[in-house]
């Protein structure tokens, strides 16, 4: 996402904790996690100045469980408001290149 704000531009990507506790059968998300919060940090000294990027990675999403529950046995679960907030964190800050981790 590409949003405007105060002047700034802000693109937000999503990763997830995967790339810092695998589950079993989730290399392939392991492997985009990371490579996404790895593009995020190195990108952003590299974009014009005004533009921002930052990842929101969070881990298994409360409301979620019903479905996910299973893949992430002993995971703690992050309640759906926390990860908005992240983002509006991410949309609403000043900070570029961080990976703003949500329940982990």
């Amino acid at each position: 996402n590409l949003i405007k704000w105060n002047n700034w531009w802000s693109f937000t990507l999503t990763s997830g904790i995967l790339n810092h506790e695998p589950i079993f059968m989730g290399v392939s998300a392991a492997m985009v996690n990371g490579a996404i919060d790895g593009f995020v940090t190195g990108s952003a000294i590299e974009l014009p100045r005004g533009i921002r990027i930052n990842t929101v990675s969070p881990t298994v999403v409360t409301e979620a469980l019903g479905k996910y529950d299973a893949f992430f046995p002993g995971y703690d679960s992050v309640d759906i408001l926390s990860v908005a907030n992240a983002y509006r964190k991410s949309i609403s800050g000043l900070s570029t290149g961080k990976v703003i981790k949500v329940g982990y």
